[in-house]
């Protein structure tokens, strides 16, 4: 398969033979696969990485995979969520998928169905977070900005030089425009897998920003952070 990059995986199982043979074959379809064995050990992960999906067995040690559900749920992270369950009832699949998961596989599963349905839900997460196109050069409210040049007139209708990852970050929350965009996603566009800032970085390129294109920067009209979930631009 051609992922460019490659899409990320997590694999939640505490069954030993069972999450290395996923991690195996997963490897083989070109992904790339992070394993961990019990419930706080996703949690951990799932903080410092970005993942295209998890696939989460449901009878972890320590925290059992409904709970990491809820608690990934609650952290605004939308992250497709594939459960495997050694149980078979109807009640455990609804609860499952109402707790917050995309989908639910009973064990044994057939390798090659765990296989294209992992395909489909992260090609499916993936459209639905397709942006909006937009070119080299954006005007909003009076402002405008030249990305391919790495500038932008600000509100004095000063030129200011922007830095290629201050230029990366506004495209991609202009591109969203409206929507709330996650520090998750900020990462792995902006910075690149495995490459993690602080909190603190990308507040302060909002606060650049503020400067350059807000007429009262303590009162923003355009660049929003929203506690605990991302960062909002909004053109009026």
């Amino acid at each position: 398969m051609n992922k460019s990059p490659r899409a990320t995986v997590l694999v939640a199982e505490d069954e030993e033979s069972l999450r290395e043979a996923l991690k195996l074959n997963l490897e083989l379809e070109g992904y790339e696969v992070t394993t961990t064995d019990t419930g706080p050990g996703v949690l951990k992960t799932v903080k410092g990485e970005y993942f295209d999906l998890i696939i989460l067995d449901i009878m972890l040690p320590e925290m059992d995979g409904i709970t990491v559900c809820e608690t990934i749920r609650m952290q605004h992270n939308d992250v497709p969520i594939l459960f495997l369950s050694a149980r078979n009832s109807g009640a455990d699949r609804v609860e499952g998928l109402k707790k917050g998961g995309d989908d639910y596989l009973t064990k044994p599963f057939n390798l090659e169905e765990l296989l294209l349905r992992v395909s489909k839900l992260i090609t499916k997460n993936k459209r639905m977070k397709e942006p909006q196109s937009i070119g080299d050069t954006y005007e909003f409210d009076g402002y405008r900005i030249d990305f391919s040049a790495h500038e932008c007139v600000d509100k004095s209708g000063k030129v200011q030089e922007l830095s290629k990852k201050e230029a990366a970050l506004l495209k991609l929350l202009i591109e969203h425009e409206g929507e709330v965009v996650s520090r998750e996603q900020i990462l792995q566009i902006v910075w690149g897998y495995n490459v993690y800032p602080t909190t603190r970085t990308i507040d302060n390129f909002i606060l650049n920003f503020r400067k350059y294109f807000e007429r009262d920067s303590r009162n923003p009209v355009h660049f929003h952070s929203i506690r605990g979930i991302g960062y909002k631009f909004t053109a009026k």
